[in-house]
């Protein structure tokens, strides 16, 4: 299972399958926790498995899909309420777990608006409250409206239930026109151990915790129930505003403790990463003794005009993120050292543990990352851990950190037993006995079985109908490994072949368990539904690897059909001349994605079975959005030197959105160079090329009225 890989470890083929497994989880958990109000995966779990997700979308950008977790916020708005449009869409936070990362979040916003390391930046710092998400809409000071979260967009209407709230107020003075005013509702320890009290002597099922008690409390129908239930509200931001309430954050957060809201009096402001974490581990030090629940400390970069210039992600601010406290440690027993095998043929080694509760959860596999690390070496041949190796019957340290899956951190070798045998890495598949290679520089070692090889097989066709690729109804995990094991399938060509080899209603099919005639007619009509597909999905459902999904749209805007992608795949094929510098230069594709791509194409037995495949469909062009309007519309641009108007992030951003395709090398197609000081080798070839070149002010005149 991928889920027992650690991201470090995962092949471009797991990766996918990784993602996907976590976008079904977290879709759910988003849903019990939202909108039932019922979680059934603690905090800390779900925080790492949506960690986990944005993980394997930093190391694989390329594989992120559409329904992906980081595009989600909370879930859609549940039944018995009426909707909400949120006028400004309340986004959630992405997520620190050590002083590294908040010193990585610091270095990012530098790079993204140019600011040098010496220079200033003044964050804010505020504790994280486990609790609610609520908007509050005044008008002429006069509260209009409250709204849930929902889905980011769409929130449930409960103003007559925040109206109950003794910490919200129901007018105000001195306030903006429109003022919208978002905090969180929480319960008190003190209140939550009441209102259980309560309930159980009312024969009624008490609260799991305060989160559950104040989400339950304000999502009900009744708003006499909520008037009951002991809610307090922290306001902490604000959505759409009629005039600025400050400059800052910080004077953003007084003007509203001002104005009568309650904001939490830990607030601080802070210069830098190293005074951000102190004032974190002073929060964490106070808090058990706080009264009410936080799970970490929210930083914010203090300047509203850099906030406005930083922007935002698809669901995330640039200029803030949620630090949240540490994972716990576990100590168990070491029972067995299983080795799975994925659908590159990679041979991962994982740690099956006596069951133990780690932050809640109980754990008993353990990710071992690979054999070196088994051995107590990193990547590079140092030790880790002292030295010390892991061994099956160990007493072992396991942790959950940044990832969903544990992992094991130390050894206790005083209770090592005599018996104990260093661990040897299996040198041949234990799937189909093929030799298992561990190239030079290369941390997995591999089954080269290919097809023959079960687990290799039987992966590449469940990757070929999963989601993203034909996602063909009906033909599933499971019915890929029946197939498969039947015989009937052992390569993609051979679904759309199914009903010319076992004829109408497949009689083999429609006589056994959980099949008829009109299911597996069914089949046939899903399938054949499927041969008119885009390309691509059709590139990425082939499961060549470091092709993802993100990627694989890339490559099909680029080329547009099937037939130009086919030649350009040929004419590439000795990684040389102007079609191979073409395919490198598609932006986010580079050469060890596009040497895979031709590689593939250029052998036989893989070319012939594409072939196969192509042979049953029709595959349909992929057109890019009407940008017809822009200047630089389906024009190929490269930016080189320093640019001193924006960021090359920010640049970059603004053609695409324009509808150009931006390059990161000069070609005979490049359109446009936009070259800062500083430009080079790139400004000469240009020149040489007669390519149109212009500065950064040129550039921005062009596209000023855009």
């Amino acid at each position: 299972m991928t889920a027992q890989i650690a991201v470090d470890e995962l092949t471009q083929d797991q990766a996918a399958e990784e993602l996907a497994r976590l976008a079904d989880i977290l879709l759910r958990a988003n849903q019990d926790y939202h909108t039932a109000d019922d979680p059934k995966l603690d905090d800390g779990t779900y925080d790492q498995l949506k960690l986990r997700n944005a993980e394997i979308e930093a190391r694989f950008p390329t594989l992120k899909r559409a329904d992906s977790p980081s595009e989600q916020v909370g879930a859609p708005v549940g039944e018995g309420f009426s909707k909400i449009t949120h006028a400004v869409s309340m986004l959630s936070l992405s997520n620190a777990f050590d002083a590294e990362d908040v010193q990585e979040f610091d270095g990012r916003i530098r790079k993204y608006l140019g600011i040098k390391a010496e220079e200033r930046i003044e964050y804010t710092a505020e504790p994280k409250i486990d609790g609610l998400s609520l908007s509050l809409r005044y008008v002429d000071g006069v509260l209009t409206q409250a709204a849930t979260r929902g889905d980011g967009l769409v929130g449930e209407n409960v103003t007559a239930n925040a109206r109950t709230i003794a910490d919200i107020p129901q007018t105000l003075s001195g306030a903006p026109a429109i003022l919208e005013v978002r905090g969180e509702v929480y319960m008190s320890h003190a209140d939550f151990e009441a209102l259980n009290a309560r309930q159980e002597a009312a024969g009624g099922k008490p609260f799991a915790n305060p989160r559950n008690a104040a989400a339950g409390s304000l999502r009900q129908l009744d708003s006499e129930i909520t008037k009951s239930r002991p809610l307090k509200f922290f306001a902490y931001a604000w959505g759409e505003l009629s005039a600025p309430l400050a400059a800052t954050q910080q004077g953003a957060i007084d003007r509203l403790n001002s104005l009568g809201f309650v904001t939490n009096p830990l607030t601080a402001l802070c210069s830098g990463p190293s005074e951000l974490v102190k004032h974190y581990n002073e929060i964490e030090r106070q808090r058990a003794t706080l009264g009410y629940d936080i799970d970490g400390v929210v930083y914010k970069v203090n300047d509203l005009d850099l906030q406005d210039r930083l922007g935002f992600r698809s669901t995330t601010p640039r200029w803030a993120i949620a630090h949240k406290f540490a994972a716990e440690l576990a100590w168990t027993w070491l029972t067995a050292i299983d080795i799975q095998v994925g659908r590159t043929g990679a041979l991962s080694p994982v740690a099956r543990l006596q069951p133990v509760t780690v932050g809640g959860v109980v754990v008993s596999n353990a990710t071992l990352h690979n054999e070196d690390y088994i051995k107590g070496l990193d990547s590079k041949g140092g030790e880790i851990r002292g030295g010390k190796d892991i061994r099956v019957g160990d007493w072992v340290q396991v942790y959950r950190a940044g990832d969903v899956i544990p992992k094991v951190a130390d050894v206790d070798l005083t209770k090592r037993p005599p018996d104990a045998h260093p661990f040897v890495f299996p040198s041949v598949c234990p799937e189909c006995g093929s030799e298992a290679l561990r190239e030079t520089g290369d941390a997995v070692r591999r089954c080269l079985g290919g097809l023959i090889c079960p687990a290799q097989a039987v992966e590449k066709l469940k990757h070929f109908v999963a989601r993203g690729g034909f996602d063909i109804e009906g033909l599933g995990a499971k019915q890929v490994e029946q197939f498969y094991t039947d015989g009937w399938i052992a390569e993609p060509a051979d679904i759309f072949t199914l009903r010319e080899r076992f004829g109408e209603g497949m009689q083999q099919l429609k006589n056994r368990e959980g099949w008829g005639e009109k299911s597996a007619n069914n089949l046939f009509q899903a399938i054949d539904g499927k041969r008119k597909i885009p390309l691509n999905r059709v590139l990425f459902a082939l499961g060549i690897r470091h092709l993802g999904e993100a990627a694989s749209n890339l490559i099909a805007l680029h080329y547009g059909d099937w037939s130009a992608f086919e030649v350009a795949m040929d004419k590439a094929a000795s990684q040389e001349g102007p079609v191979w510098e073409d395919l490198i230069g598609v932006d986010g594709v580079g050469s060890v994605m596009a040497g895979s791509l031709v590689s593939t194409f250029a052998q036989t037995r893989e070319r012939e079975s594409i072939d196969r495949l192509i042979a049953q469909l029709d595959v349909q062009p992929v057109k890019r959005a009407d940008t017809s309007g822009s200047p630089v519309s389906g024009k190929t641009v490269v930016f080189t030197g320093t640019l001193e108007k924006m960021t090359r992030a920010e640049a970059k951003a603004r053609a695409e959105r324009l509808g150009a395709k931006v390059s990161g090398s000069v070609s005979a197609k490049t359109d446009i160079l936009i070259a800062g000081p500083g430009a080079g080798s790139k400004a000469k070839k240009a020149a040489e090329l007669g390519i149109q070149t212009m500065d950064e002010d040129t550039w921005l005149r062009l596209i000023a009225a855009l």
